[in-house]
């Protein structure tokens, strides 16, 4: 009767894991919902929106190059917050137009990147009380929201004149919706000034509580809301209350925020665009990772088991709840996201390895194989939690902090882990637990840990440090070379250099087949062989839905470059082209957004450096773990300028992924250093703890980079070229993430541990010999 109920136990625990595949795979209902068809995918996998506005100055003129940065950045700011994306890509097309891409083609999209228009607050009312400048203004008096115009014959020009315009759009730092609950629910509006907008704000309103006046907001051409001044606003912080709904304040926070430009946009052309990086790319996407999971799984059977029957079907839970979160949650999957996934399938397989390694342990020891698996995963909880706490610290910061490519990163990989965590401390206890009772009690089904080895790491340290330092030094000797010889120290992609944008219209529109294997490598070809001192070394397309347009992006490409790829254009015989124009477009990540990469990168490094030292109440853990880091990231730096690849956008994911990888290695080494130090009193003592510790933790490092490096070897076989110029660095960083967890970081901690020894012994002797002094 008991193994009966294992039966079905195990048999609910199939049926779930394929209900779970159904939903991922097929979805619910016809809309699909859940499923892997619904995931919504990035521009450069599944293509999006292209909007492009002219851009006028504050004056009318051509914008300053500060204006424009400036818009660029905001508006990028409020494509994320107000369609909820962070894979927008903004960039400056030519000397005064602005491009907008973003994922999808939906009608909310269209109507949120309509022409943004300019956004002042207006005195509305008079001295006696009579409506200035708004039409029919009596009805709306004292209500919130109101759709007018402005007066007959005034105009904004007449309105600066008269002073009567209070802010400007530039004014306003910040508008966001909230509800007060006070006395009752209120829906309201709250605004933050600048500097300079907070003294006009304070004038304004101290003078309209004396003249009862309202402040009206106008935003491209029409009034938009008419609040009353119930008092003077002095502290640059203002509320718009009573509002009619949530969505009602949503809507007005939404129209300040997109009113505060310093420039005119008048919206020129809007299209729908292809993917960049080529219709194949998800295909073999979904192609590696199912190879990858295969492989993964048939690794961890043959390695562990019956335990590891259990992880692979826990991996199993893990994909299709990934799946079906990213699709529920509307996240916007790309290629850095893709990399965010990846590192948290190593972290969920990491996890089970932790546990296994200490099952394994306990059976060597003696223990029963029931009592074993209660003492593995308890004994294995704090490296886990640790490990994973200390990554989604990152993951957090990352995502509040960081912008487009960044976000994006984070949102996928914080899902990622908090999932793994749940796969692999539960999903995987339960299916272990029916194995158990189902038969499968013999120790022979678990295996036992091989004794650990013996190998003196911490005498070798040196060498360890001279080898990596010595791969340092190199790289920068060759980024030195190749600025010299005016290449630049990396191969900067137009996502950090900018470059040129050649729109093609072709008589008969090219299948893909053609755009990718016939036209771009005659691109490239042409446009390096007219330029000595060029080096094109990749090119993007993006078809222009309904049209027979192709736009395609390089490098910058000088004017002999531009002539020899349009020559080639026009006189290949296969395809006839109409018309070829060409654009210098910038950088589609700007300052401010590498800013904000850095300023959340540095953040997250102190967290993470707090709560190690908070965990393992030692500095010098947390020391240790960032210099490791600091270690891996120069190592996947140093990829970029060894192999020339392009650095673009996926350059800042592939850093964070080793960063967040090898902060969770080197935490599970620390871990077991924790535990064995105990009676540590002498050098000998603290070298045979650090070597104890990490020959330990060897056979686990190895295996859970065996199974990370397996799912980036299938992208990098299985991929188009822009997925494997992305996983090459992947690869590498798995590498160098793997060797300093072993060769660096206990090493260095070893280093500052043997320092406050010595310093403490030597301060001990100074007050012994003090006190037998004073005794003489």
């Amino acid at each position: 009767m008991k193994k009966i109920k294992q039966v079905l136990a195990l048999v609910l625990v199939l049926a779930v894991l394929g209900g779970l595949f159904f939903v991922a795979w097929f979805g619910i209902g016809a809309s699909k919902d859940g499923s892997m068809h619904d995931i919504q995918f990035g521009l450069d996998l599944s293509g999006g929106v292209s909007i492009t506005y002219q851009v006028e100055g504050e004056n009318g003129g051509n914008p300053t190059t500060a204006e424009m940065d400036d818009t660029i950045y905001k508006l990028q700011r409020r494509v994320e917050s107000e369609l909820g994306t962070t894979e927008a890509s903004v960039y400056r097309e030519g000397e005064n137009r602005i491009n907008v891409e973003i994922p999808g083609a939906t009608d909310e999209i269209f109507a949120t990147l309509s022409t943004p228009g300019n956004l002042y607050f207006i005195r509305e009312f008079n001295d006696e009380g009579e409506a200035n400048y708004v039409d029919n203004s009596a009805e709306i008096y004292g209500m919130s929201l109101g759709i007018y115009e402005l007066a007959e014959g005034v105009t904004i020009d007449s309105l600066k004149e008269s002073g009567d315009i209070i802010l400007e759009g530039k004014d306003v730092a910040g508008a966001q919706a909230g509800i007060m609950t006070q006395n009752g629910t209120d829906y309201v509006v709250e605004l933050t000034l600048t500097d300079e907008g907070k003294k006009k704000f304070a004038d304004a309103t101290t003078a309209a509580v004396v003249n009862h006046d309202t402040i009206g907001i106008y935003y491209d051409g029409e009034f938009v809301s008419v609040p009353t001044v119930e008092s003077a606003i002095t502290a640059g912080v203002a509320q718009i209350t009573h509002m009619s709904s949530y969505e009602s304040a949503q809507s007005l926070a939404s129209t300040i925020r997109i009113g505060g430009l310093d420039v005119s946009l008048t919206e020129l052309r809007a299209n729908v665009v292809g993917a960049q990086l080529g219709s194949s790319a998800i295909h073999t996407s979904k192609i590696a990772a199912m190879i990858g999971l295969a492989l993964i799984v048939l690794f961890m059977v043959i390695i562990y088991r019956v335990l590891g029957v259990a992880a692979s079907l826990a991996l199993g839970f893990y994909s299709c709840l990934v799946v079906i979160l990213l699709s529920a949650f509307n996240i916007t999957l790309t290629l850095p996201g893709i990399a965010g996934i990846i590192l948290s399938i190593g972290m969920a397989v990491d996890a089970n390895v932790l546990v296994f390694s200490r099952i394994r342990e306990e059976l060597a020891n003696g223990t029963e194989v029931q009592k074993a698996v209660k003492s593995g995963y308890s004994k294995a909880l704090s490296a886990i939690l640790d490990g994973n706490i200390t990554t989604l610290i990152a993951a957090l910061v990352l995502g509040l902090r960081g912008s487009g490519t960044v976000k994006g990163f984070a949102i996928t990989l914080a899902l990622g882990i908090i999932v793994s965590m749940f796969t692999a401390l539960f999903i995987t206890r339960i299916i272990t637990r029916v194995l158990y009772n189902l038969g499968f009690k013999d120790e022979k089904y678990y295996g036992k840990a091989k004794a650990a080895g013996s190998i003196d790491f911490v005498k070798r340290r040196n060498v360890f440090f001279a080898i990596s330092c010595a791969i340092i030094v190199l790289g920068l000797a060759v980024m030195g070379v190749n600025h010299a010889q005016n290449k630049g120290a990396f191969n900067l992609a137009i996502d950090f250099a900018g470059g040129t944008s050649t729109t093609v219209v072709f008589d008969e529109l090219p299948s893909t087949e053609e755009l990718e294997n016939d036209i771009e490598p005659a691109i490239i070809k042409a446009a390096n062989d007219a330029d000595a001192s060029l080096n094109v070394t990749s090119i993007s397309h993006q078809v222009v839905e309904g049209e027979n347009t192709v736009v395609f992006k390089t490098i910058t490409l000088p004017e002999p470059s531009r002539s020899a790829v349009e020559d080639v254009l026009e006189t290949t015989e296969s395809y006839a082209v109409s018309e070829v124009t060409y654009e210098s477009i910038s950088a589609t990540i700007s300052n401010e957004m590498t800013k904000d990469a850095i300023v959340a990168t540095i953040l997250a490094l102190i967290l993470m450096l707090a709560y190690i030292w908070l965990r393992f109440r030692d500095l010098r853990f947390g020391a240790s773990a960032i210099i490791a880091l600091a270690h891996d990231a120069a190592m996947v730096i140093m990829c970029y300028a060894f192999t020339r690849i392009e650095v673009g956008s996926t350059f800042i994911a592939a850093v964070l992924t080793i960063i967040g990888y090898s902060i969770n290695d080197t935490i599970v080494t620390f871990d077991r250093i924790r535990e064995n130090q105990h009676n540590v009193r002498t050098e000998d003592d603290l070298k045979e703890l650090v070597n104890k510790s990490v020959n330990q933790t060897l056979t686990r490092s190895l295996f859970t980079s065996i199974t990370t490096f397996i799912m980036v070897l299938c992208l990098f076989i299985v991929g188009v070229e822009d997925i494997r110029t992305f996983a090459l660095p992947l690869m590498i960083g798995v590498i160098a993430g793997t060797y300093s967890s072993i060769c660096i970081a206990a090493e260095l901690w070893f280093i500052m541990k043997k320092k406050s020894m010595s310093s403490a012994k030597a301060a001990g002797k100074a007050d012994k010999n003090g006190k037998k002094t004073a005794n003489a």
